[in-house]
């Protein structure tokens, strides 16, 4: 399972990116707005720190706005997918942009129907918001495994990218399913690298090192 980070903050991307676990990154203009500064520079920066897909959002809710939106975006780099939202314009923009050999990755998608649908688009990526479910009291996680069942029946080469993350427990669900993509913020993936057993194990492991040195002052690894 792919891993891309859901930010814009430059920082975070830098930091597990020289960890190599980052696959890619998605933003949208809620994050980009977070980080302040010029959005421009901020999409420039990423596309060149990222070498896997970096998925930039349109901020148009008509067909015309996002094909001119998404051109430019497109010319921030070859990793770039845009992003647009699951609309019947939207749609339409992600026939179009397909057509042309531009990916695309449909976003807010909450049903198995609109996932179907924007695969039947051609977009490259479904951006299912299980988080947002669960707040509702729906299973997010049910519906992964729906837009997975139905993906496997036909030919489709639409991948699944679970967003809307909120706890690593999300990620194993997601990886349990076999979703090709989580995305999720900077400190969830804080979350999964630590573990406090590590912590006591590693704590350990270094008194025990400072023993021996005093019985052996000149012992070096």
């Amino acid at each position: 399972m792919k891993i891309f980070l859901d930010t814009a903050n430059l920082e975070s991307i830098k930091k597990f990116n020289d960890m190599g676990l980052l696959d890619g990154i998605t933003t949208n203009p809620s994050l980009l707005s977070k980080e302040g500064g010029d959005p421009k520079n901020a999409m420039k920066e990423i596309t060149k720190i990222i070498h896997g897909d970096v998925s930039l959002e349109v901020v148009s809710t008509e067909y015309s706005g996002m094909m001119e939106e998404g051109k430019r975006l497109r010319a921030y780099g070859e990793n770039v997918v845009v992003k647009v939202p699951m609309t019947p314009d939207g749609l339409k923009a992600c026939k179009s942009f397909s057509s042309q050999g531009i990916p695309v990755n449909v976003t807010l998608i909450f049903s198995a129907n609109q996932a179907l649908l924007a695969a039947k688009s051609g977009a490259k990526y479904v951006s299912p918001f299980i988080g947002r479910l669960d707040d509702i009291g729906q299973d997010g996680m049910n519906l992964i495994k729906e837009i997975k069942e139905i993906f496997s029946n036909y030919a489709f080469k639409t991948q699944i990218l679970v967003a809307s993350v909120r706890h690593p427990l999300h990620v194993i669900d997601a990886a349990k399913i076999g979703a090709d993509v989580v995305t999720l913020p900077p400190d969830v993936l804080d979350k999964m690298l630590q573990h406090p057993l590590t912590k006591i194990g590693l704590d350990n492991f270094l008194a025990d090192w400072e023993k021996l040195k005093q019985k052996n002052l000149d012992t070096k690894i």
